[in-house]
């Protein structure tokens, strides 16, 4: 008995009395299992962080970290891994673990759409299969070498599947991420890959789930009962499963929150599930993956069980597993040079396998070569199900340490490599190349098509947006084009994956009819909207991270020849009427997207344009109030209201500012990177559009042109104060001349906005009208246009000053 217990050591206890009566709580479960979770989340989060300037999954850094925290690195202090990893913590660890990746395994099921499957075209479907086939053969050939010297001993059946699967598997997830990272989803490189992957991650599961019935005996006739039990189970699964959620999905109607009993009557069917495969002897996380996957995707449900689990499962659980790998890995095995060629033949047999078999069926297809090599080095990510594999095989005996160690460094090298050799290797054109003259709202010929790129980034910009193109429609004959574009932060949780899934190749971004319910309700709007009106509306989708998506903007406003780009404002007004920051990052892109744009940029400061729903256009009746004080800015802002101007409920009162004599002999005159003669040639710009403004609308009696002439910035305010009283003010973002200067020397705190927008979004202004600040296009910005959009705030207007 003494000999049983010194072998098996007792239980931890769960919690601690505290380190007052005398306890170690690293002793107990509980306290160890929360500094382990919390040691590895911090980890991997610096990990990533780092790795973010390489353009590298997260995945990357999770492997990373848990191979780190394992004895490959900080394991190798036998105090630390005792201390924080102890034996008899492992248990408890590897349970944690499990049961987070049960159900990210089931959130990946939720990925899935068979449907899509289906839908797969010849070309991708023959891709997938010889990416699956040719890495699966050479694995199962390098699995005798293996066995020959490293693998002695082990059972060859299964040992030859492993090998095979963990070789020919592409992840999923993984590859969506790199292909929206890298902006590829919607090149035909980016939709074949898609399709492949979707194809390669069921072959990959089915294959899996054949080595783990290979590994558990080694009667042939117990593996078949396993094998039938399991094709059972699923088809089991597929007569009751989807029936019973569709009418799930009925009673959550869109918009309305999910029932709880709902939610929690699914997790439990996902528990059961895992629990009926781990008892037929396959593994508990196939049972998860197969009700996610049969759950149908159509509704508010699906997308409501993402948002219930991903973010506890993805933020903490999921990253215990990698560490429940990493501490099963042990570089140090690796030593000798038999055991590194041996690495470097498995690394070269999974890309030669990924890339031989993916590009020689490529290029029969008809994919040019550049695009084959990159689809063979994208096929061969690997990620989450790879270390599935190599634990499951690990667990099973079927791998020991040393090749254990060997694949995991396999998939962190293939992995590692993907985004910098596509970057590398694949330059796609560009869409926008083809130069268009319509930079701007300002033309020759007013009548002829407007097109506008209107963003929003949630559905609170929607109705001030909608009546914003209504405001913008005119009579032109070819009338007024919108694409209308979701802003949509690319993260890494499960949710924005699912998004990334629906790209279809119509441009950059791509246009969707997406399956959430903001989606839903955003194309139902603009549907209905169109109908309605004169207005051709494109609704589009961009996803990228905050940091870039700016490109996404430009890059789609110059393939669809934009005029303008429309852009919200950072801040959203409260109830109080005060303007509050929605997200900081807004205003960072709204900077990006001035300085790079290749049009017209216009960003509306919305204080509830036309109030919470659509006006009809029976019913405008809107007074627009334009500032005119000189430049190309007000120009193209004179110009939008003069388009305006055209709606038969608009009235437009356009107000031009002079200046007196002693004024302009008195200012003090900036240095704008101008010099005096272009400035007359500006100011001869100004008089000439006024007056083929005053002649087009003379006899209009619906505008209304006023000259004010002023002696000061204060007596400007007192002008517009005076005019404030209108649904929309529209200025340009830098205004030229004397009077411009007076207000470029006030302080302002959005400096993108320009002197005058600046104003009419400051606290010290009372105001309750929207002001939309318009920036004309040139080829090339003011030096003092430019640093006003720089993230410093430096004192450019006396750095300015002659």
């Amino acid at each position: 008995m003494v000999t049983n217990a010194t072998k098996c050591p007792s239980p931890m206890k769960a919690t601690s009395d505290g380190i007052f009566q005398g306890d170690n709580p690293l002793d107990y479960a509980l306290p160890l299992a929360i500094l382990q979770i919390v040691l590895v989340v911090v980890l991997t989060r610096v990990l990533a962080f780092l790795l973010r300037p390489l353009r590298q999954p997260r995945v990357i850094a999770e492997i990373i970290g848990g191979v780190l925290l394992g004895p490959s690195a900080l394991g190798r202090n036998e105090a630390y891994l005792h201390a924080i990893f102890p034996p008899k913590s492992l248990t408890v660890l590897d349970t944690l673990a499990n049961l987070g990746l049960l159900f990210f395994l089931f959130l990946v099921g939720l990925e899935l759409d068979p449907k899509s499957l289906r839908k797969t075209g010849k070309r991708a479907l023959s891709i997938a299969i010889a990416g699956i086939s040719l890495p699966f053969g050479l694995g199962v050939g390098t699995s005798f070498v293996l066995r020959a010297t490293i693998s002695k001993g082990v059972s060859q059946g299964p040992f030859l599947v492993f090998m095979g699967v963990a070789l020919s598997i592409t992840a999923f997830p993984v590859l969506a991420r790199i292909l929206a990272e890298l902006k590829l989803l919607t090149t035909e490189v980016g939709r074949i890959a898609m399709s492949a992957a979707a194809v390669n991650d069921v072959a990959a599961w089915i294959l899996l789930a054949l080595a783990i019935a290979l590994s558990g005996t080694s009667s042939p006739i117990i593996s078949l009962w396993v094998l039938l039990a399991g094709c059972g189970f699923v088809i089991l699964c597929s007569l009751i499963i989807p029936p019973v959620f569709k009418w799930m999905s009925g009673l959550c109607p869109e918009g309305e929150p999910v029932n709880e009993t709902h939610v929690c009557a699914t997790l439990s069917l996902v528990l059961a599930a895992g629990f009926a495969t781990d008892a037929i002897g396959i593994h508990a996380l196939f049972g998860a993956f197969v009700v996610g996957v049969l759950i149908p995707k159509e509704g508010a449900f699906s997308s409501a069980l993402v948002e219930k689990v991903e973010d506890l499962v993805s933020g903490l659980f999921l990253p215990l597993y990698f560490v429940s790998s990493g501490l099963k890995t042990n570089v140090a095995t690796i030593e000798g040079a038999l055991s590194w060629a041996l690495l470097g033949l498995v690394i070269a047999t999974a890309c030669i396998g990924k890339m031989v078999g993916t590009v020689v069926v490529s290029v029969l297809s008809g994919v040019d070569w550049k695009e084959s090599i990159t689809l063979g080095f994208l096929m061969n990510t690997k990620g989450l199900v790879e270390l599935i594999v190599l634990n499951i095989g690990k667990d099973r005996g079927v791998l020991n340490d040393q090749t254990f160690a060997i694949l995991v460094l396999m998939a962190l090298f293939t992995t590692f490599i993907t985004t910098p050799v596509v970057i590398a290797v694949y330059k796609p054109a560009r869409m926008g190349n083809v130069e268009y003259k319509t930079r701007t709202v300002q033309r020759k010929r007013q009548n002829s098509q407007l097109r506008i790129l209107a963003c929003f980034n949630s559905t609170r910009n929607m109705p001030s947006l909608i009546n914003l193109i209504e405001l913008s429609r005119g009579t032109g004959k070819e009338g007024l084009r919108v694409y209308a574009m979701h802003l949509m932060e690319l993260s890494e949780r499960t949710s924005a994956i699912r998004m990334v899934h629906k790209a279809r190749k119509n441009g950059l971004p791509f246009w969707t009819k997406g399956q959430s319910s903001d989606s839903n309700q955003i194309v139902v709007a603009f549907e209905a909207f169109e109908q309605l009106s004169k207005v051709t509306i494109r609704p589009t989708m961009a996803i990228s991270r905050m940091s870039n998506i700016h490109e996404d903007i430009c890059s789609s406003a110059e393939s669809k020849h934009a005029a303008i780009i429309i852009m919200p404002f950072h801040k959203h007004q409260r109830l109080d009427g005060q303007l509050e920051t929605t997200r900081a990052e807004f205003g960072h892109l709204n900077k990006r997207v001035l300085e790079l744009a290749p049009c017209s940029v216009g960003i509306l400061v919305d204080r509830g344009l036309g109030g919470t729903t659509h006006v009809s256009a029976s019913n405008v009746n809107s007074v627009i109030t334009v500032l005119f004080f000189g430049g190309p800015d007000d120009i193209e802002a004179l110009a939008y209201g003069s388009r305006m101007a055209e709606h038969p409920g608009i009235k437009l009162v356009v107000i031009r500012f002079r200046v007196r004599a002693k004024l302009a002999d008195n200012n003090v005159r900036i240095n704008i990177g101008e010099t005096t003669s272009s400035r007359q040639e500006q100011s001869k710009k100004d008089e000439e559009f006024l007056d083929e403004f005053k002649q087009s609308v003379k006899k209009d009696g619906m505008v209304t042109y006023v000259e004010k002439e002023v002696g000061s910035a204060s007596e400007a305010v007192e002008v517009i104060n005076e005019h404030n009283r209108c649904q929309l003010l529209v200025v340009g973002r830098m205004p030229e001349g004397e009077l411009a200067v007076a207000f470029k020397n006030t302080k302002n705190e959005c400096r993108e906005l320009g002197p005058v927008g600046g104003l009419l979004t400051s606290p010290e202004f009372s105001t309750t009208v929207s002001v939309l600040v318009i920036q004309q296009y040139r080829s090339q910005l003011s030096g003092y246009s430019l640093a006003s959009l720089t993230e410093e705030d430096d004192n450019d207007e006396e750095s300015g000053m002659d």
